[in-house]
């Protein structure tokens, strides 16, 4: 198979995306012990939890205990999720490796998410990055494009429309940008179709593709992005997670059905998938009653199964 990159990178979105998105509290210490068995297991890239108001969601209102944390975890790049400029002032006070402003390319879908158009995000951006670079913080700012294929609430986005808002967010000073599938309306043809646009645009500063698996095609999705060189992917570990929007959605991208793909095909991830899937049974015990996802903890790794040989970033 042509064109696959030797390396790439699972970003794990279960502490923010997935943990956001259920009714359980996970309690502080949890999360700090996700944290070290993550790391463990050879995670690098962990987004630990978003700058919201705790009373809309209660979930994340532990974030900058957690992040102080994350911090301390050595090779642990510790990402957070901002909505504003607000939310953006307390990653740079917790000196966050990376923030991540979310922006809907569907009109409607940041109305009712972000209570603002897409243009008035790309200007809190600005605002983000005059903040970032005033506070001599290394924070790198990350705008990520949702809804990139599609809307449960407002149906069709054109790709037109979420590349010229990709644009502006690189113009606006976001030092890289993202592309994800929010509601998971994507097929590997769309994918292959707009990442190809989008790498022209934003060249080595496009830096991450984040699939749901609604439809059961996160993984094809992965696949398509991954032939024309992506490296980087968000996933949540037992594909916890989804959008409130999407109604019936499975979740994320599983975190360990990802990895194990990826290992299968000589990709390296630096991950131990035994120890991954140590931990995806201990937070699915932590998550009793609420609906977890992915197939490979059911019928564990193949007995054929091995794995790339680990880098030096997977010591520990």
């Amino acid at each position: 198979m042509n064109g696959l990159p030797a390396r790439a990178t699972v970003r794990e979105v279960g502490l923010r995306d997935g943990l956001q998105s259920i009714a359980t509290v996970l309690p502080t210490e949890r999360k700090r012990e996700w944290l070290r068995d993550a790391v463990a297991a050879g995670q690098r890239e962990i987004e630990v939890g978003s700058f919201v108001p705790s009373r809309l969601l209660p979930q994340m209102a532990d974030t900058a205990e957690v992040l102080a944390y994350a911090k301390t975890l050595p090779g642990l790049v510790a990402s957070v999720l901002v909505p504003n400029l607000k939310g953006a002032e307390r990653a740079l006070e917790g000196d966050a490796d990376l923030m991540i402003l979310p922006l809907s390319a569907s009109h409607a879908h940041s109305l009712a998410n972000l209570r603002k158009t897409p243009d008035e995000v790309i200007a809190e951006l600005a605002r983000i990055r005059a903040a970032r670079d005033a506070s001599g913080r290394k924070t790198l700012i990350e705008g990520g494009v949702g809804t990139a294929f599609g809307c449960t609430l407002q149906g069709a986005v054109e790709p037109a429309e979420v590349l010229r808002l990709m644009q502006a967010l690189l113009d606006a000073g976001a030092d890289r940008v993202s592309l994800a599938d929010t509601v998971g309306y994507a097929d590997p043809l769309s994918v292959s179709r707009l990442f190809e646009q989008a790498l022209k645009i934003a060249g080595d500063r496009f830096c991450c593709g984040h699939f749901h698996d609604t439809r059961g095609l996160a993984l094809a999705n992965v696949l398509a992005a991954a032939q024309l060189g992506v490296t980087r992917f968000d996933a949540s570990l037992a594909g916890i997670g989804g959008c409130p929007h999407a109604p019936g959605a499975s979740g994320n991208a599983s975190t360990e059905d990802l990895g194990f793909m990826l290992g299968a095909m000589g990709i390296d991830t630096g991950l131990d998938m035994a120890a991954l899937l140590a931990l995806r049974a201990k937070v699915a015990g932590w998550l009793q009653g609420e609906q977890t996802n992915g197939a490979l903890w059911r019928a564990g790794l193949p007995k054929t199964f091995r794995p790339v040989t680990p880098t030096a970033a997977t010591a520990h």
